[in-house]
């Protein structure tokens, strides 16, 4: 791919901080894309220290930098499509990497539909020993593209909150718009969720969304109790925020006994079986605590008490691990 000499058809934004472990395999897998001559790929860093910004200039990116205390992901993705010079905006993170040459060209095909205004991918977790053997990507059947519009937006509207969020269940790791759609609805200035937001606005202003699960990225975070509550808290508001849905934790005993099951299963790391399974109960643990935490603020403070109770636990948007625990790291 060479820079400038023609007019990109795809701008591939990546946010970068510190990501010099990965960054590689996801400039890589993206220059080894079967539209590759038609991409440019835009890397924005927010005060990286590791090297990032070194491995990124021996590759055919634009660099942007930013203070570290200037990011934000809806923001940060704006400056992103402002930078853009295609027709078509693709977002994912450097820890991310398409599984395959077609990862771009299976989501660009849904845009000969003139409705559609973005087309989301799918994350899977590859089936190496250092990944949570419960989060291993297993298929039970071809997935079938599916296209979300609304006629009539207030239809959507009208949609119960659990329907509108999983509607937008939207993934900004593997995701793909129109730059002039990004332009008049851009992302909202949010410290998380910014691509579900975006995909309800877009529905509420008569856009059609399309889910393509068979564009996939591999894409995996190494989870703390810590981590886990502050993600799944946040995630439980942003969606009482932006959809009013609300519900309580199911029963802990089961899920507890279904991730001693499942985790259980002797092809799954059997060196490493008692390790990995007392990570997951710790994570099951972790999710059923945020969500009772979260239950209870929403049913007896609402609003108020859920805003206060986001702010003392999530001030900050969850940071994942760079490296695999000890306890389950791969020998």
């Amino acid at each position: 791919m060479l820079l400038a000499l023609v007019t990109p058809l795809i701008s591939v934004i990546i946010p970068v901080k510190n990501e010099r472990s990965t960054l590689a395999e996801c400039l890589d897998g993206i220059l080894a894309q079967t539209l590759s001559e038609r991409v440019e790929i835009i890397v924005i860093d927010s005060g990286s220290t590791d090297g990032s910004l070194e491995l990124a200039r021996r590759y055919p990116a634009r660099l942007h930098g930013i203070p570290a205390e200037q990011f934000n992901h809806g923001e940060t993705r704006n400056l992103g499509v402002r930078l853009a010079l295609g027709e078509f905006v693709a977002m994912t993170v450097a820890d991310a990497r398409p599984t395959n040459e077609h990862w771009l060209e299976k989501m660009l095909k849904h845009f000969e539909d003139p409705k559609v205004a973005g087309v989301c991918g799918q994350q899977i977790t590859p089936h190496d020993p250092d990944k949570n053997p419960l989060e291993w990507f297993r298929p039970c059947s071809e997935p079938v593209p599916k296209r979300v519009w609304f006629a009539d937006p207030t239809e959507f509207e009208r949609l119960p909150p659990a329907e509108r969020a999983a509607l937008c269940a939207w993934d900004d790791v593997t995701a793909i718009y129109r730059r002039s759609v990004l332009l008049a609805l851009p992302f909202r200035p949010v410290s998380f969720g910014e691509d579900m937001v975006w995909a309800r606005d877009a529905l509420a202003r008569g856009h059609a969304l399309v889910y393509d699960y068979s564009a996939r990225v591999y894409h995996y975070h190494h989870q703390t109790f810590r981590f886990r509550f502050r993600r799944t808290f946040t995630i439980l508001y942003h969606r009482y925020r932006h959809f009013g849905h609300t519900a309580p934790p199911g029963w802990l005993a089961a899920e507890l006994v279904r991730c001693t099951y499942l985790t259980s299963r002797p092809r799954y790391c059997p060196s490493r079986r008692m390790s990995w399974l007392g990570y997951n109960l710790r994570l099951v643990l972790a999710e059923w605590l945020a969500g009772w935490c979260f239950w209870l603020a929403a049913k007896v403070g609402g609003r108020r008490a859920v805003e206060k109770g986001h702010g003392y636990f999530c001030p900050a948007a969850p940071q994942a691990l760079r490296r695999a625990p000890q306890i389950v790291a791969a020998k």
